[in-house]
């Protein structure tokens, strides 16, 4: 923001505004929210680094109201250990679900509908762990009694979808994919790993995969995406094979934007993003945008 001499030390919505006089004391910053669409860092633990992105968009309040129910939809869907890379960091997941409860969260509840089986995925992945040390309610996704039809009424493929009932149900929904390689779709980030949030994945398959990802990122998208870059699996996804196929990023990426979040992971691994199909039909039926230029992006180093 540019100096403006006009601006006397007064109190206006309970904000205080600096003097001239103070500016080179004193910044704006101090006073006034960022207006950030894209929040990428690097360089720092996944805690601490989500502690730095949260930040930059204002503080984990300006998602997270007072008595609201948080849902967290991390990727926990391989029965491997934090090290390959296959799911979610754990220290992410415990850090956030703790931010939430900061917000004054009335419940935070967090599940995936697992490819493995899903008590092993969540024991050996970490997750489970950590959400209990944070007070958070782990929360099973492995019966159909859990999911109830919906309809995708901007779906060109996908009509419908059976949907875990606490996304019906969340006043706030926070997805928290890692970034990976993917056999199937080449990577999986935000949208891709929106499949664990329905029963019937097979439909997906057997029809036009990257159209079905795309034309169910319009039925409700995440308040906020925060993308898992500590850890990248760069071959072999979305399983893997074995900690070879991991390489240490250390890295991060926010935005209420699940498109760019994902066009900007994409980039972090010199993949053009127009080659991931689904990113392309995302951006093409205005779920958000893959063009980065017209984004407010904040670039963080711890």
């Amino acid at each position: 923001m540019k100096r403006r001499d006009f601006l006397s030390t007064s109190l206006k919505a309970g904000i205080l505004i600096p003097t001239a006089a103070t500016f080179g004391k004193i910044s704006l910053a101090n006073y006034l929210p960022e207006q950030n669409d894209l929040i990428a860092l690097k360089g720092g633990m996944p805690d601490k680094m989500l502690d730095a992105g949260l930040e930059a968009f204002g503080g984990i309040r300006n998602f997270v109201k007072k008595n609201q129910t948080v849902v967290i939809k991390p990727n926990i869907g391989w029965d491997v250990t934090p090290e390959r890379a296959a799911n979610t960091n754990p220290l992410l997941i415990r850090r956030l679900v703790e931010h939430c409860y900061t917000a004054g969260a009335k419940e935070v509840l967090v599940f995936d509908n697992t490819c493995d089986v899903w008590k092993r995925c969540y024991k050996n992945s970490g997750i489970e762990q950590a959400v209990k040390d944070a007070k958070g309610k782990i929360v099973p996704g492995n019966a159909e009694s859990y999911y109830h039809q919906i309809n995708c009424t901007k779906g060109q493929i996908l009509k419908n979808a059976k949907v875990h009932e606490l996304i019906l149900s969340a006043d706030v929904f926070i997805n928290v994919p890692i970034l990976k390689n993917h056999s199937s779709t080449q990577l999986s980030i935000g949208m891709k790993n929106l499949m664990g949030v329905v029963w019937d994945r097979e439909y997906w398959h057997k029809s036009d995969l990257h159209q079905c990802i795309a034309d169910f990122s319009t039925y409700r998208k995440p308040d906020l995406t925060i993308v898992d870059a500590y850890a990248v699996m760069k071959n072999h996804g979305p399983r893997g094979v074995s900690a070879s196929d991991v390489v240490i990023m250390k890295s991060m990426i926010l935005s209420r934007d699940i498109v760019a979040a994902d066009t900007a992971a994409a980039k972090m691994l010199n993949i053009n993003p127009d080659s991931i199909n689904y990113i392309q039909l995302a951006d093409k039926m205005k779920v958000g945008t893959k063009d980065l230029s017209r984004l407010q992006i904040k670039r963080i180093t711890m």
